[in-house]
């Protein structure tokens, strides 16, 4: 007889905050974190509402090596966090 096979519920989707990427200036070796969960009320950045709309989220955090204007994932769904790559 087959042994049971526990399901194990997927991480939750993050929230989408955009269905557009946002245009943020950038400063070279400035660190940043950027909302991966969807719930930050400073998108694209991270607020810190992951710790309750979101428990087990994090920013990712990131240091752009020049300044200038990049965009930045609003549907946080992009295979290359924290840049948009057309996914939304």
């Amino acid at each position: 007889s087959a042994l049971p096979v526990r399901s194990r519920s997927a991480p939750p989707q993050p929230l989408i905050a955009a269905k557009e990427p946002f245009a943020v200036e950038l400063k070279a070796g400035t660190k940043y974190a950027w909302c991966s969960c969807g719930h930050s009320r400073k998108q694209p950045f991270c607020d810190g509402a992951h710790k309750k709309a979101a428990p087990g989220a994090s920013p990712l955090r990131f240091t752009p090596e020049q300044d200038g204007t990049a965009w930045l994932c609003g549907c946080k769904r992009t295979r290359t966090p924290p840049y948009c790559d057309g996914t939304h």
